[in-house]
């Protein structure tokens, strides 16, 4: 049956039960938010039209279950078992057989062992999504595979390889206790404030270090709402709304600070660096987003050179790198003015990608990602 064939969306119904918990939730309730993320219908009653059909002893990533809906009558397996059908007809015939640790009958395999990779393009990048059993023993390997599933594949190079780590401890630690992603957020907020008023007086080392944890808990956040299934607008608006807004403050409140050091900028110096460090920032930005509506894409996921690019592009951790850098040898006025040339050379980047994808589809060519 062709994927079009269906208009009525499946119902996800659970086969048995799994008392194990994935981030403080057993399977039943794991699903039932990944598929009401996914705006799939969710009962535990009669099995009436197309069902999806999940083993409650398996856990798998959201996108499992977002594939499978669009694929009628095609299961997932994992070591030859089936963890996610599609049933179309006779679903009763297909839980009970799945009940029973057997293949429902009549249905197209797809073995996760041997299932291509997928292009997540919210995250950048392309794998293949995780699934396996779900056991006291396999907990701490699914969280695991979890937590990473939910991680960016382009990013910047201290959020990619300097604290995946710790992160996913703290991540580990507030689905225990019942942390919310919104109070993580919150909380970062509130050393981002803290940071932007220590740099102000020019207690740079004490901001950094707030600084530095604010930039660990806005990884935090995001993981603790993928892996939990807890995203929601409001949360979405306050991360991404406080790491929009953050930056172009606290290199004001950077070059401010320097008066308590007697290493203040000239007046015309100051508003020239300034300028072309918020100037360029928002520039930058804007850029990105006349990409993606132009070519349907990231700037930063066209070929691998742009990917590897977006790992010291001037965002702020790079940008902090090289504050910290100068900071370190007492000159925390040059770390400013280093911004200031990194945000003007990394703007000259994003133009020459822009002109480039510009001159390949005036050309004809088609600009796709390298990821796909």
């Amino acid at each position: 049956m062709s994927n079009s064939s269906q208009s009525t969306p499946p119902t996800v119904h659970m086969v048995g039960s799994n008392p194990t918990l994935l981030w403080g939730m057993n399977s039943s309730e794991r699903t039932r938010r990944i598929a009401a993320a996914a705006g799939l219908p969710v009962s535990d009653g009669p099995m009436t039209g197309p069902a999806l059909l999940v083993d409650a002893g398996f856990a798998f990533d959201p996108a499992w279950l977002r594939t499978l809906a669009t694929r009628p009558g095609h299961v997932l397996t994992v070591g030859g078992r089936p963890v996610i059908a599609h049933a179309v007809d006779n679903a009763d015939q297909a839980a009970a057989a799945m009940a029973a640790g057997q293949m429902p009958a009549g249905l197209v395999v797809m073995a996760r062992e041997l299932g291509g990779a997928m292009v997540n393009e919210q995250l950048r990048k392309r794998e293949v999504p995780f699934a396996a059993p779900l056991e006291p023993g396999s907990v701490r390997a699914l969280e695991r595979a979890s937590y990473f599933g939910a991680y960016k594949g382009v990013t910047d190079i201290l959020t990619k390889y300097l604290w995946p780590e710790w992160a996913l401890v703290l991540t580990r630690l507030c689905a225990r206790v019942g942390i919310t992603p919104n109070m993580v957020s919150l909380a970062g907020a509130s050393l981002c404030v803290a940071a932007t008023i220590l740099f102000a007086y020019g207690a740079y080392w004490t901001g950094l270090a707030l600084g530095f944890i604010f930039m660990v808990l806005d990884t935090v956040d995001g993981k603790l709402a993928r892996c939990t299934i807890t995203s929601s607008p409001w949360g979405h608006l306050l991360d991404h709304g406080v790491d929009l807004i953050h930056p172009p403050f606290w290199y004001v409140a950077w070059g401010l600070g320097l008066y308590a050091w007697n290493l203040e900028l000239a007046t015309p110096i100051f508003r020239i660096v300034m300028a072309v460090i918020v100037g360029g920032y928002v520039a930058q930005r804007v850029i990105e987003g006349i990409f993606i509506r132009w070519f349907g894409m990231h700037i930063h996921v066209w070929r691998k050179i742009d990917s590897d690019f977006r790992l010291i592009t001037a965002r702020r951790n790079p940008n902090v790198v090289i504050l910290a850098g100068f900071l370190l040898f007492g000159r925390p006025d040059l770390g400013l003015v280093g911004v200031a040339w990194w945000t003007a050379i990394s703007l000259i980047v994003h133009l020459s990608q822009m002109a480039q994808a510009a001159v390949v589809r005036m050309r004809g060519g088609t600009i796709t990602s390298w990821l796909g």
